[in-house]
């Protein structure tokens, strides 16, 4: 099978690019596990090397994703069951608990369904660093407590500014210790549509799921860790073109840039905010010591 080039943000997909799936990729290590009872499959991609990162036109570090089929499904007892194995990972991303000041931000246009999933998360998020600081931590009920802040950056068009711009600013005013990232994703398979979500602690590129370049939210640019959740909502219309004919030659000009989302997505992004944010919150909790 020749080697895909339709747009996909997802690393495990990245993989799968390549010819026959047992194939070695220089600096890439894959790890796949299945479980039968939750039907969730989780698959961790590390990038270790720079071939690794070239080869999979990804950045290095670690990617996890996590495949159920249920989750298109309005089933609020398996979403959260979702949101509990979701918290788990995130944790182990986070590290060491202890108190941290965390910013929350969501990324996406509120008014475009497929693209304002990152907003919706945030709007469902126990935001608490305005109540420490202001009554301290009793008002918690815990003697320890992380902070939580968000913010909805937009999109260039808008506020006429780029999201690493408005993030950057915060960062620098506020001073978290942690920034997490939510963005809406493009898959190549239809399949992963609101079935998918991918954790990383690379950060991100917002926009990159649309062609939509935008500087890049990354330790490296903000100066803390940057964790990213992901969830596809869209795919681009070639890959769906492909899948039915199996060649990704010939394909019509006029699908270039086109991207399709499912018909139901409005249901499907309410569904997936609550699951990510009821995840964050599960994850920001620290546990007492016994």
């Amino acid at each position: 099978m020749e080697r895909m080039r339709i747009r996909t943000d997802l690393a495990v997909e990245a993989r799968e690019s390549f010819e026959g799936s047992d194939t070695e990729v220089h600096g890439v290590i894959v790890e796949e596990t299945y479980d039968e009872q939750r039907d969730i499959r989780l698959t961790r991609v590390q990038i270790v090397s720079e071939r690794g990162a070239r080869e999979m036109g990804k950045p290095m570090g670690n990617y996890l994703t996590l495949e159920a089929p249920g989750m298109a499904a309005p089933d609020e007892d398996y979403h959260r069951e979702i949101s509990e194995v979701l918290s788990q990972h995130l944790r182990e991303l986070i590290g060491e608990e202890k108190e941290r000041s965390i910013l929350v931000a969501g990324l996406g246009n509120r008014d475009v369904t497929p693209d304002a999933l990152g907003p919706k998360t945030v709007s469902n998020l126990l935001i608490t660093r305005h109540l420490i600081r202001e009554y301290g931590k009793e008002v918690m009920g815990t003697k320890q407590c992380n902070q939580i802040s968000g913010i909805v950056p937009g999109v260039m068009a808008q506020t006429g500014m780029e999201t690493s711009e408005i993030i950057k600013g915060i960062v620098e005013q506020t001073s978290p210790d942690l920034l997490i990232v939510i963005d809406a994703l493009a898959a190549r398979s239809t399949k992963r549509l609101s079935r998918t979500i991918q954790l990383t602690d690379t950060g991100i590129q917002p926009g990159s799921g649309v062609g939509n370049h935008r500087n890049s939210l990354t330790e490296e640019s903000l100066g803390i860790p940057v964790i990213a959740i992901g969830v596809p909502t869209v795919v681009e219309a070639a890959a769906i073109v492909y899948d039915a004919q199996g060649s990704s030659e010939q394909l019509p000009p006029h699908l270039n840039g086109m991207f399709v989302t499912p018909k139901n997505i409005d249901e499907m992004i309410k569904q997936l905010s609550f699951t990510l944010s009821e995840a964050l919150n599960i994850a920001f909790q620290i546990r007492e010591k016994s």
